[in-house]
């Protein structure tokens, strides 16, 4: 399973892909090492966890994106990073675009959902690019959902 669009390829994490990187390939943070723990549990959360996000023209890891956890309800939530040296060029609007697509593909999920810090301005900008709106503020978090299409 994998995603394209023109300038990313979009993969599910699982442990086969991480055994092949070496720590300066990309930093395997704590979520997703939690995550590769639940998906040993459950093969059923491919695809509802991270993802790397992989620019083509140099096929570097250039961020993670994914879903917290299974669809409740046609919810997903969905959260997303792109490191510093790749911010800047459009890729979390693209990776975040083409990622809440295939979920909507699946038939299991109809409304995503997310959150930022208040103070994180190019989050906000993806978001509202995306269409998604404002839907409350939870201590320094602001609460989003993609408005149904």
């Amino acid at each position: 399973m994998k995603l394209e669009t023109k300038r990313l390829t979009i993969v599910p994490v699982d442990h086969q892909l991480v055994e092949k990187l070496s720590p300066e390939d990309y930093e395997i943070h704590g979520f997703i090492k939690s995550y590769l723990e639940k998906l040993q549990e459950d093969e059923s959360l491919l695809g509802w966890g991270v993802w790397f996000v992989i620019e083509k023209e140099t096929e570097r890891i250039v961020g993670d994106i994914g879903f917290k956890g299974k669809p409740v309800n046609q919810t997903v939530e969905i959260g997303y990073g792109i490191i510093p040296s790749a911010q800047g060029k459009g890729y979390a609007t693209e990776s975040v675009n083409e990622i809440v697509k295939w979920a909507g593909s699946t038939n299991l999920a109809s409304h995503v959902i997310a959150e930022c810090l208040e103070d994180n301005i190019a989050s906000i900008k993806v978001l509202e690019k995306l269409g998604f709106d404002r839907t409350g503020t939870d201590e320094k978090m602001l609460k989003w959902k993609l408005r149904d299409q």
